[in-house]
Parts: structure tokens; sequence; C-alpha cells
């Protein structure tokens, strides 16, 4: 242990001034900044609880969040005895950063406190929090019994989107800078933590700006980019032509533009790319057959291609064809996938599950709202109507969506009536449908061609809406923070309980800071434990030990039973190999044999000329034989003839030689 050498409570009060807290409530901001917020606000609790002792403070008013944070972490921690409040202090900072001891360059035993009693009572001083969430740290009065208290907050560092506190609620974000004209059917994406809004319509008009949104410090700015002329001269630029219903894809450190409608519609799909380094649009050369131009269409990115589906001519005919783009190579390739695909229809939404199904839902037609959902496969390249859980959705055209690991985030949108309330989410993985959040009111949320991105910022998930149109047009920008913080620290099975127990998953969050602390409390509530505390350290450092060894002897065990799987699948393989040949060989058999039997039918057939021949020459013999038999028969006549007439010549007395004549 860094601190081993130096003994309580002085070696508490070396780490208070290590963490920051100083003398007279002064605060080092280079020593804060090294940890998160709800380190720094568990650390602020356990200082007051172990200089102050219980918290006995009123609330603060709602309208702070940082103060209700602090005092939250400091009352929760009850009436755990100060010693404990130390010993907890150090070590979360030992864990924190292990080697603070050494950095300590001079160390003065005296106590040294964060907040100071009993002073003359003075008048509130309310320093209110930054807009877009800069560093708060402010003095302020809060009355405890009577008298007034001093305190010096620790810095904690709030900005950009961590500044909204709410999880699976709808929040406007209050945004500085010049705010970009109201619009619906832009394009929109998110690109090394900025938010980039392209082109859209207003009042009919189409649009070609640029604007980006700082997710940092929540300040829109205006682009002035240039579209790079298709010639020899780099320098030669010229404006970038108004669209909307395009589709904004980010690859690599630049983003697409593909598609849309527009005033002068090209043949064929038009991609667009940005580099946000030279502030630079260039019409990107394809290849292949590119498809028909189009607007309100779905551009889903897989892997390392673009995935094209549907949308709406410039003669306003729907379509339901299928295009892929190989960004590697800028081909692109028309797609005839078997089975059935979702009818004609454009402003519907797709996403990709698992990098090979493609999702579409919704979406409209001319007379009518969809709310069916459809499945390709893109390695059988196979359309399907998977069986749904959960709600049914609402039919909806206009909607926007973004996939945030398995989960797929469907908000706005309408049915030809009115727009849609509800933020539903999809499980991609077992289909099942639920409501995150439902809005009130003639909200931007309830629009028709807003755009919705995916933002991981500060380790946690946020969407991001904007623009819109519901009878109005819209230009405001809303946040749904999802879901709880992510780990970003490893952890290592040899922490203790109380070590685990320590941690403040969301600062901002009451209801789950309370339930934290109240495990630090109750850590110490047992003197006994308290005194064992090593005792039962050893023992979980044990169990997680023989844990440990469990999980290692049954990883082998699968490790051992994946390796006879392996033999298993190359014998079979080896098998398949014999069966293949085995058939090979059977199939050249065939195949002789058909020649054979071929060879035998042409025979057949000979013979069967042959005998027809055969018979029509029996025909002709029994012919002739007919008429031999009659010339014959004639012969024999004519003789018995002629000598029944000399006989009769003789009777009668004629002479022989005239009965002849």
């Amino acid at each position: 242990m860094a601190s081993s050498g130096l003994a309580y409570p002085d070696r508490f009060y070396a780490a208070a001034a290590y963490a920051g807290f100083g003398a007279g409530g002064a605060t080092s901001s280079a020593a804060i900044s090294r940890f998160q917020n709800d380190v720094a606000l568990l650390l602020y609790g356990l200082h007051q609880q172990a200089t102050v002792g219980p918290c006995n403070v009123p609330k603060p008013r709602a309208w702070n969040p940082v103060e209700q944070s602090k005092w939250t972490s400091w009352h929760g921690l009850g009436s755990m005895p100060s010693a404990e409040a130390m010993r907890l202090f150090v070590k979360i900072l030992e864990e924190e950063d292990p080697g603070w001891y050494s950095r300590v360059p001079e160390f003065n035993s005296e106590p040294v406190v964060d907040i100071q009693m009993h002073k003359p009572k003075e008048e509130p001083q309310i320093v209110p929090a930054s807009t877009n969430g800069t560093s708060i740290s402010e003095p302020k009065i809060i009355s405890e019994n009577g008298s007034s208290v001093e305190t010096q907050d620790k810095d904690v560092i709030l900005e950009g989107l961590s500044t909204v506190s709410s999880h699976d609620e709808w929040t406007p974000l209050s945004i500085s800078g010049h705010r970009p004209k109201p619009r619906y059917e832009h394009g929109a994406t998110v690109l090394q933590d900025k938010m980039y809004i392209f082109g859209g319509n207003h009042n009919g008009r189409y649009l070609s700006d640029l604007q980006a949104l700082d997710l940092k410090s929540l300040a829109w700015s205006k682009i002035d980019a240039k579209l790079q002329a298709e010639s020899s001269d780099s320098a030669k630029t010229s404006q970038i032509a108004p669209c909307a219903g395009h589709s904004l894809t980010t690859w690599g450190n630049k983003f697409f533009s593909i598609a849309g409608h527009t005033k002068d519609p090209s043949e064929g799909v038009t991609v667009k790319e940005f580099d946000p380094h030279t502030c630079t649009w260039s019409i990107v050369r394809t290849y292949g057959k590119s498809p028909v131009s189009r607007g309100g269409q779905t551009v889903t990115l897989v892997g390392t291609t673009l995935v094209l589906f549907g949308g709406e001519d410039a003669k306003r005919c729907l379509l339901n064809d299928l295009h892929i783009l190989d960004l590697e190579t800028m081909t692109w390739d028309d797609v005839d996938a078997i089975g059935t695909p979702p009818s004609p229809r454009s402003d519907h939404a797709a996403a990709c599950h698992a990098d090979r199904y493609l999702l579409i839902f919704g979406g409209g037609s001319h007379a009518t709202c969809f709310n069916d959902l459809h499945v390709l496969d893109l390695q059988t390249m196979e359309w399907s109507r998977p069986k749904q859980q959960g709600l049914t959705p609402s039919p909806r055209a206009g909607h926007a969506g973004a996939t945030v690991g398995e989960n797929w985030y469907i908000v706005g949108g309408g049915n030809n009536k009115s727009g849609v309330s509800e933020t539903l989410v999809l499980n991609m993985s077992t289909l099942t449908w639920s409501v995150v959040s439902t809005v009130e009111g003639r909200v931007p949320l309830a629009s028709e061609g807003m755009t919705l991105v995916h933002s991981n910022y500060n380790g946690y998930d946020y969407l991001i809406s904007f623009g819109g149109y519901n009878g109005r047009y819209s230009n405001e920008v809303y946040t749904l923070k999802l879901g709880l913080k992510s780990d970003t620290k490893s952890t290592t099975k040899e922490e203790t309980v109380s070590d685990t127990a320590s941690r403040v998953v969301e600062p901002e969050a009451e209801a789950s800071q309370d339930g934290k602390i109240r495990e630090i409390a109750m850590d110490s509530a047992d003197s006994d434990l308290k005194n064992n505390a090593d005792d039962a350290s050893e023992q979980l450092l044990a169990a997680l030990k023989a844990e440990k060894e469990e999980l290692e002897a049954t990883l082998n065990r699968e490790q051992l039973q994946t390796v006879q799987l392996k033999e298993e699948i190359a014998q079979a393989e080896s098998r398949n190999v014999e069966l293949t040949k085995e058939l090979q060989a059977v199939r050249g058999q065939l195949a002789a044999e058909q020649s054979r039997c071929f060879k035998l039918e042409v025979d057949v057939a000979e013979l069967r000329q042959k005998l027809q021949s055969m018979d029509a020459l029996e025909k002709e013999v029994e012919l002739l034989r007919r008429q031999r038999a009659a010339s014959e028969q004639a012969a024999m006549d004519a003789k018995q003839r002629q000598s029944s007439g000399g006989m009769w010549g003789w009777l009668v007395g004629t002479p022989p030689d005239k009965a002849e004549a």
C-alpha cells in the first residue's frame, strides 16, 4: 500500500490534501480533474462525513442538481463514524490513483476541512451553472440550525451533453450560436463529436446550407462549404445544389450525401462527399448502373457497403428497388432479392442488425401509411415478414430511426392525420416492440421529416433529434439519455464489498446514489464487521480466487470440448469429401449409362426403321405374288378355252385352222 507508512488520521489528511480539499476550502483543480464525477461526489461526501460529521443541513432546492447530488452523497452516509469515513476515503483514492502518496509534495498533519462551521451569517451567493455545462465550482451559504455554513464545492465537470440528467426522457437542449433555419427532410450525421445538418425543405424551398452542432460546447456554427469543381483546377469551386429527402452517412473521417430531391434532378442517384478538414464537397464518381434519382429513400451502412432501398423518383413514382454501393470500389450493384419485398414506399426507416439483416419499417404511399416490418437477409438475399412481439406500432411515415447496440429507436412520423407522440424501441434480436417515452402536445418530436442520430458522449449513449414539420417548421434540438453510464474502468476480482459499494454510478440520479451510499453506510453499521474488515476482504478474495479457478476449469473444459468439436467437424468434412468423390463417381457412371442408353435408343430407332422397310417389302412381294398367281390363272384359263374350242369345232364340222382363226 502506497501510504502504509502514515497512520490515521494523518493518512486521511494527506489524501484529502492531495485530492484537492485544501485548507479553508481551497481546492486544486488539477487534482480534482483526475476523478470522474461520481467518484468526486463520493469523495466529497466522505470528506464531509469525516471532518464535519453526519449531514444535518437541509436539502438544496431543485434548481441546482449539482448541490442536490453533493447533499445526497453526504446525507446518504447517515451516522457513519468519522474513522470509517476516513478509511473509505483513502481506500477509494488509492483505488483511483494508487501512487498518490508518492506525489504529495509536503504534508501538514493539521486537519484541513472543506467546510467552515459557525461563520457569521452572510447573504446567500448563488452562481448559476453554465448553460453549456462548464466546470461548476461556487461557494454557497446553507442555513444549518439557524447558523450559516459556507461550502466550497469540489469541481464537478459538467459539459456538453453531460448536463442532461434525466434518463429515458426527451430534454430540449439549451444551445448557443446562430440557429439553423427551421426545416424538415434534411440530412444529419455525427462525426468527431459534431452533429452535421445539411439541406432540407423550408416553406417548399430546398436548402443547401451545412451546419454543425458541437456536442461538447453545445454551440451551432455554419460551415462555409464549397463544391469542388470537376476540373483539373483544384482551386476552382462552386456552390452545392439545394436538396431535400437525401441521406447522410458517415464513413471514416468523412461523410456522404446520397440521392435527394433537387430542382433539376439528374437521371441517376448522385453521391456527394464532404471533407471536414478542407470544408469541401466533391461529387463522387461511381461505376456500374446507378439507381434512378429519388428522395425519401433509406441508405444503410452495412460493413463497407451502402444499401439503398425505396423512395420516390422525380415523377412521384414510388419505388421498392434495392441497390448496393461498394464503398471500396464505388460500384453500384442492382440486387434482385427473392421473396416478397416491401410494397413501394418512401419516408420509411431502415436499420442493420449483426451486419447481415436489413430491417425496413413503416413508410407511406400516396394514400396510406404502413406499420409493417420487413427483414432482408443480406447473405441469402431473401425477404421475409418475421413475427413480432410486444405492442403493435401504429402506421407512420416520415419517422426517424437510430440504432444503439441491439436496440432500434423510432421517433416521430405521422399518419396523414396527426404526429406520432411515442418513442418506440425494437430489440432486433427478439423483435420485441416497447415504448420508451411519450411526449404531449404539438412538439417537434411528434413531427415528420425530422432526423435522429446517436452519439456516445462521456460514456453515455444519447439520441439527438433535430427539425421536423407538424404544421410548422422546427429547428429545435432534443436529446434522450439512454440507460446508465458504461464502466470505462477495468475492474478486478480482488475488489472488496465496500470498494464495490462505494461506486456512485450516476451523480445526477438521486435514487441510484442513495442506494449506493446506503450500501457504504451498511458497511460501517456493524462494529464487528468493521474490526474484521481485513478478514472479510481476505475471505472474499479467497472466494473470488476459488470462483476464478472454477471459471478457468470451466473454460478449459469448454476449450477441450471446442477442440473435440473441431476434430468432429474435420472428420465430418473428410467424410463429406469422400462422399462427394463417391457422388462424383456415381454421377460419372450415371452419365456413361445415360450415354449407352442413348446409343441403344438410336439403334432401336434404326431397327424400327428397317422393320418398317421390311414390312413394305413383304407387302410388295405379296402383291407380286398375287399378280403372278393371277397371270398364271389367266394363262390356264386361256389354255382351257383353246382346248374346249377345238372340240366343239370338230363336233360342228369346223376345221381346226378356222377355229383357231
